[in-house]
């Protein structure tokens, strides 16, 4: 299912990576497109959007919406 996940406390490419490698941890998750200058994320996945703010939440960033 596509997700579009709405972040705070990106701000830099750093950032974009580390978000990037958490929800590469999640099963049947593929296509991440992090895009720094909306602080959002596209992505594949099969995960419940519970995972998905337990894995961006322990990288240290904030999700703010799952749509």
């Amino acid at each position: 299912m596509k997700k579009k996940i709405q972040l705070d406390g990106m701000s830099c490419g750093h950032c974009v990576a580390h978000v990037k490698e958490a929800l590469e941890t999640l099963e049947n998750t593929t296509d991440i497109q992090v895009e720094l200058g909306t602080q959002s994320v596209l992505v594949e996945t099969g995960a419940t959007d519970e995972l998905i703010r337990q894995a961006i939440d322990e990288a240290g960033y904030t999700v703010v919406s799952i749509d």
